[in-house]
């Protein structure tokens, strides 16, 4: 994790600790600095970081106040850090069905970047929020980027293990989503019936220079999962 990273994730927990509401001001500028003992550029990233998630949001001549959204149960859907730092005091289990080492089928392989040649883990896992089913996952890393994953390892936090353990730095995310109907298999590991409706989300995670390194494919149980979207300015 970089330097603006560690700070502006110690910013968010400052804010969820003392549960600041919309609208609360931040120490300004120079306090931060010398508050996290970074330089200016860092705490502006760092800012800039907490903006683009929608946990704050900055007013010239004003300062820094904090921005939340109020409705319980509802995750941000455009997140790089994985569902469990997305989920505040709510609890997230797995049950993992499947992790291996094998070759990628052409379309992974593309998503990827890699040849079909090149290994990778697959991971195959049903998460649980609450105890309530929450979604069903397929996801493929790269092993020259994740040379290790076993059973414990994905039934908690994939994301906690390859930034702290590994030392890797997740930079960004494309995702594609689909509005669609279960298939069989679907709909059984979910709880529901065959061509009842799903949200189906395929997600190519990149390290800090860019390079893919997690292509995972996501189908959401329509009746457990909500999401908001926070943007910045207006539409056009």
């Amino acid at each position: 994790m970089l330097k603006y990273q560690q700070v502006a994730a110690e910013i968010e927990q400052y804010i969820n600790q003392y549960d600041l509401k919309q609208g609360n001001k931040l120490p300004v500028l120079e306090q931060l600095m010398s508050q996290y003992a970074v330089s200016k550029s860092t705490i502006t990233k760092a800012l800039e970081l907490l903006e683009r998630k929608g946990v704050i949001f900055q007013l010239r001549g004003s300062g820094i106040f904090v921005r939340r959204h109020n409705r319980p149960g509802y995750m941000s859907l455009f997140s790089t850090q994985g569902f469990k730092s997305n989920l505040g005091d709510r609890v997230l289990t797995s049950d993992v069905l499947d992790v291996s080492v094998t070759k990628p089928d052409a379309t992974v392989a593309q998503n990827l970047g890699i040849d079909v040649t090149d290994d990778v883990y697959r991971v195959e896992r049903v998460r649980f929020v609450d105890g309530e089913v929450f979604c069903y996952e397929e996801s493929y890393y790269v092993k020259a980027i994740v040379p290790y994953l076993n059973r414990e390892i994905v039934a908690d936090s994939i994301f906690d293990y390859v930034q702290g353990a590994l030392g890797v730095t997740i930079g960004f995310s494309d995702m594609y989503m689909q509005v669609g109907r279960l298939t069989e298999t679907e709909a059984g590991y979910l709880g529901l019936q065959t061509d009842e409706p799903t949200l189906r989300i395929e997600t190519i995670f990149h390290l800090s220079n860019g390079k893919p390194f997690d292509y995972s494919r996501i189908t959401y149980h329509y009746e457990h999962s909500q999401f908001v979207v926070q943007a910045n300015g207006p539409y056009m």
